[in-house]
């Protein structure tokens, strides 16, 4: 006959932190008991109930019978009055490990209290009792024994505090405790009707079946549950609840450190991410503009290598629309955002998928200046060269989106392109690089951000004798995209000297320009690093090489170029 199973509780003072709600799967809108604070169950005896029978059903083996005996001071283990409890004490059931699917930065784990946390590494068992501390950059997927997936987010804490079978092959029944952060679950809709599964906070416990959800303790101690999948009843662990407060699929609430469970309101709706670019070029961080968020309000967001975010490798709130992380390698991964409304509740993800493409890195502006008149006729657009790139793409165009580019040459040898042919007008210049392949092959990468220069009729020929030449004052100018508030660090090295062992300079910039004046006449190779006022700093771009010549000047100090828009003197 089907038996009944209820939980044992013990009454503890009321306390904040004894405070908490109780989240049920809906299946026909009922909700489950209340979870116990111990760790027993409390199975009502049936007609024809025995020791024996029982300890097959919940315990690993019928031989464990005189266990259960022990603990319920049962006289007769065959003849067992029908209504009466027998307590079954979880430490008898058999354990389940869980398994960590993934793991992404510093997550440590402690087996027992006193041992030493070690680093946890993917494909590793995790035992009943194991502590789990995620770091600011960290994250871990975890699996249960039935499919189960926890994602647990960075900077959080969280206990696997039960992982028990009922019987040798019965349903699984799970208990994390969660202390700090949050974590998002995955229970797959199996029919198993007792399948026990809940994950608790210092105010509220879980408890779910078949659904997606999120659960989060909040800065200022409050709980926040949120669903995506499947129904689930919300109740306050307080004396004399009310009835269960329902929340239906895209709907969260908040639970106040008080107790009081918060009216279930709607999700807010998925930030609108239509202008994230599909391809993301920049080698120094990632970075992503959205508009802003809702008033009172603020973005979560995710990079993830798989749909599902169950391989997380970014991580982050913040304030604003401009979303920035340290630089991934180039490949193809899936962002998630979601706005969190004023009482910290997550709203629906936008998922979109998006492909990082740095490498090779695009070339520096070198000259023109940004916004620099160019003389008709005559001159060039010149960038830096990037080491073990064999050819470089220059295009011009009349307009920043580059519609329909005016010069597009694909396979220069030299990152320099002549501009003698342009009429005067206004223009924009980008460039990039390009790795050969086999079979003549190119894969070339991302574009430079667009640079305006502009044409203009070349003023008459200075007198001759006006011109002199000036030797020993060489300068170089260059230029690069960069956002309001970043700083820039700038290292300068002869070319012999590619680990930059002996730099030639070392500057912080304030602007994404720098100009070198008195440099000995040779190669040079330069690198930056980007200061983001987020307090994150990239890691060095890959070294661009410059060249500087002796160079010849009119007596004003203004450049002498040949008709090609070669500098004069230049070696």
């Amino acid at each position: 006959m089907a038996t009944t199973t209820h939980r044992r509780i013990h009454r503890a003072p009321r306390t904040p932190l004894a405070l908490g709600l109780a989240l049920f799967a809906v299946a026909g809108l009922a909700a489950g008991p209340t979870v116990p604070q111990n760790d027993e169950i409390a199975h009502t005896v049936q007609e024809g109930d025995t020791l024996e029978g029982l300890a097959r059903a919940y315990l690993d083996a019928p031989r464990q019978w005189p266990l259960l005996q022990a603990r319920n001071k049962v006289a007769d283990p065959r003849r067992l009055k029908p209504g009466s409890v027998v307590w079954i004490p979880v430490r008898l059931q058999p354990t389940e490990p869980a398994t960590v699917a993934f793991v992404h930065g510093q997550v440590t784990a402690q087996a027992r209290p006193g041992d030493e946390p070690a680093q946890v590494t993917q494909g590793g068992k995790l035992d009943e009792g194991t502590s789990l501390r995620v770091g600011p950059d960290g994250f871990v997927a975890v699996q249960l024994a039935d499919g189960t997936v926890v994602r647990v987010q960075a900077q959080s804490e969280l206990q696997l505090r039960q992982l028990r079978r009922r019987g040798r092959a019965g349903s699984l029944q799970s208990v994390l405790e969660m202390r700090s952060g949050s974590a998002e679950s995955t229970v797959p809709p199996k029919a198993e009707p007792l399948r026990r599964f809940e994950l608790r906070t210092p105010l509220a416990v879980t408890s779910v079946r078949g659904t997606r959800f999120n659960v989060a303790v909040t800065e200022s101690g409050q709980t926040t549950a949120s669903v995506l999948n499947g129904s689930v009843a919300v109740q306050s662990r307080q004396e004399n609840p009310q009835s269960p407060a329902l929340l239906e699929p895209g709907q969260g609430l908040a639970v106040a450190t008080d107790g009081q469970v918060g009216t279930p309101r709607t999700l807010l709706p998925a930030p609108d991410t239509s202008g994230v670019p599909a391809a993301l070029g920049d080698a120094t961080l990632l970075a992503i503009d959205l508009p802003a968020p809702p008033a009172t309000a603020r973005y979560e967001a995710q990079v993830a290598r798989d749909a599902n975010f169950t391989q997380v490798l970014r991580y982050g709130r913040f304030a604003d629309g401009h979303l920035r992380w340290k630089a991934l390698d180039d490949g193809r991964y899936y962002l998630s955002v979601r706005a969190v409304d004023d009482a910290g509740i997550p709203g629906v993800p936008a998922v979109q998928p998006i492909t990082v493409k740095t490498r090779p890195v695009a070339p520096l502006h070198q000259s023109p200046a940004p916004g620099a008149i160019v003389a008709q006729g005559a001159g060039s657009l010149q960038c830096t060269q990037v080491p073990d790139v064999r050819w470089y793409r220059v295009q011009v165009a009349s307009d920043a989106q580059f519609t329909q580019p005016l010069l597009d040459e694909q396979r220069l040898s030299d990152c320099r392109l002549a501009i003698a042919s342009l009429p005067v007008g206004n223009y924009f210049w980008r460039m990039a690089s390009l790795l050969e392949l086999p079979g003549s092959q190119a894969d070339q990468g991302p574009f430079s951000p667009p640079q305006q220069f502009s044409i203009a009729q070349r003023p008459a020929t200075l007198d001759l004798k006006s011109l002199q030449a000036q030797d020993g004052d060489p300068t170089v100018h260059l230029h690069w995209p960069g956002q309001p508030g970043q700083r820039f660090r700038l290292q300068l090295t002869a070319a012999s000297d590619p680990g930059f062992d002996k730099t030639v300079q070392d500057t912080v910039l304030d602007a994404p320009q720098w100009t070198g004046a008195n440099l000995t006449a040779g190669e040079y190779l330069v690198r930056i690093q980007v200061l983001d006022p987020t307090g994150l700093d990239s890691d060095f771009s890959p070294a661009r090489q410059i060249r500087v010549g002796t160079g010849i000047r009119t007596g004003t100090g203004l450049p002498v170029s040949t008709s090609s828009g070669q500098p004069l003197g230049r070696p």
